[in-house]
């Protein structure tokens, strides 16, 4: 046998770029941001708000809880809405799960998108284990985390998009929670190097599970699963394990080789708090995002249309080629997840009900044959000055215009939305709508007078700020 004509090199290699970029910005940054502090004070109100409504439905509570029913853990980590209390690993997915299940938490829209809340899953379970454990913590460090986590999330995706080579976007949650969770359990700053290059070594979902023609109930734990991860790589890492330096750059083995086509990350922006300060807030329905000012177009022709549906001949709905992208879909529905990913569906509930509800997407309300009538009349067009003002650094709008066309002869006039409620040029407009999603939400759990104990907790920041996490954590048990 020849011997070989070449070897490896096993020279151990300095960490990369990014991973100790993260590691710092965990470790040494403060934030300054008031804004970014007020606003994660209302992201936080409105994610618990989200979960709480989350467990009126069967399909997300079957999966909560312990594994083995009865188990039971000392001092474990709360999930707020509920009697349990978990081991943390596990409480992220429960938490996490319930925050994201109906699509109604925050959202960050760029080159990639997500859900940035997503990422209190791990916060909120570690940082309640952490307290009762450890050391204990205020809220103070609770925001501050989030703020990390948005940031590291919200950044990374400005410039690079994973799923467009079919990459889920949970990938960028497993990391940002990943490294909060590891600073929030003592981690040093080499821990949280070595803790994210794990995360980046898991290789990531396939985003399969949101797209016709397997779209599915999994886009409603795929949070929840990537914060559990998370917390368990954290923890893994706490107990000694080692990381992989070059996990991004290694030749042919490394993410940017395997998983990214050759390329490497693009990121301009330095990491502070521009994401919290200009997160998106979905706030009158549960609708996926690049749909949001597509219902409200369609709620403002409700009226106008709803007494002759059965005259509509076309309805001409122009959008952004990511919306096109991602949620026009044609054909049957055959789930939850499949319509309320469905541009057409969403705006054709919003017509016939002047609203959009989150069991609107259940197999019931799908059955009135109207929603597929008016599916079938429907153009979706492409307005390339939607989709440049989407992508454009000043704007980040997310445009729809819809114009309903009748055999008549006559038509609606075109009505166009590029601003959702929830963006940040309607924040003013949109907080006391926030605060009324938050009560409604809650309402569906907690007696009047809880939900208003809470309402004036969440609106009062210096209160909030100086809570202990296990006083909140145990205020929020069912």
């Amino acid at each position: 046998m020849a011997p070989p004509t070449s070897a490896d090199t096993n020279t151990r290699p300095l960490p990369d770029k990014e991973l100790v970029s993260i590691a710092d910005y965990v470790m040494d940054q403060t934030i300054h941001s008031d804004l970014a502090y007020s606003t994660a004070r209302y992201c936080l109100m409105d994610a618990l708000g989200c979960a709480f409504l989350a467990l009126q439905y069967p399909q997300c509570k079957k999966l909560l809880g312990p594994i083995l029913p009865g188990t039971q853990v000392s001092k474990g980590s709360r999930v707020p809405g509920t009697s349990f209390e978990l081991d943390p690993i596990l409480a992220a997915f429960n938490i996490g799960t319930m925050i994201r299940w109906l699509d109604f938490n925050d959202t960050w829209l760029a080159a990639e998108w997500g859900h940035p809340s997503d990422n209190l899953g791990a916060i909120l379970a570690v940082a309640d284990y952490q307290s009762q454990h450890q050391s204990p913590l205020l809220m103070r460090e609770v925001l501050t985390a989030m703020i990390k986590a948005y940031e590291i999330q919200g950044i990374l995706a400005l410039e690079n998009s994973f799923n467009r080579i079919g990459l889920d976007h949970v990938v960028l949650v497993k990391v940002a929670s990943t490294a909060v969770a590891t600073q929030l359990l003592g981690g040093s700053k080499q821990q949280v190097i070595d803790a994210v290059s794990q995360a980046w070594v898991d290789g990531q979902s396939l985003r399969t599970y949101r797209h016709a023609p397997n779209t599915g109930s999994r886009k409603s734990w795929a949070a929840g699963d990537a914060t559990s991860r998370a917390v368990r790589l954290a923890w893994l890492t706490l107990q000694g394990e080692m990381g992989c330096p070059s996990i991004l750059t290694a030749k042919n083995w490394g993410f940017y080789d395997v998983l990214f086509r050759g390329n490497v990350f693009r990121r301009e922006r330095a990491y502070d708090a521009y994401v919290m300060e200009n997160i998106l807030f979905k706030i009158s329905f549960p609708a996926e995002f690049h749909a949001q000012t597509a219902v409200e177009c369609a709620i403002i022709l409700h009226s106008q249309v709803i007494h002759q549906l059965d005259q509509i001949d076309k309805i001409i709905l122009t959008t952004q080629e990511s919306a096109i992208r991602i949620i026009s879909k044609t054909g049957p529905l055959h789930n939850y997840a499949d319509r309320d990913h469905c541009l057409q569906y969403m705006v054709a509930a919003a017509l016939l009900k002047g609203d959009l509800k989150a069991h609107y997407y259940n197999d019931d309300f799908a059955k009135d044959p109207r929603i597929d009538f008016l599916r079938e009349k429907m153009c979706v067009q492409e307005d390339t000055q939607f989709s440049q003002d989407y992508h454009h650094p000043d704007k980040r709008s997310i445009g729809n215009s819809i114009q309903i066309y009748f055999t008549n002869g006559t038509k609606t006039e075109k009505i166009a939305i590029e601003y959702p409620i929830g963006h940040q040029r309607r924040r003013k407009e949109g907080i006391p709508l926030l605060i009324e999603k938050f009560k409604e939400n809650a309402s569906t759990l907690f007696s009047s007078e809880k939900v208003e104990m809470l309402l004036a907790l969440f609106k009062d920041q210096k209160k909030i700020e100086a809570m202990p996490v296990t006083q909140l954590m145990e205020t929020l048990k069912l």
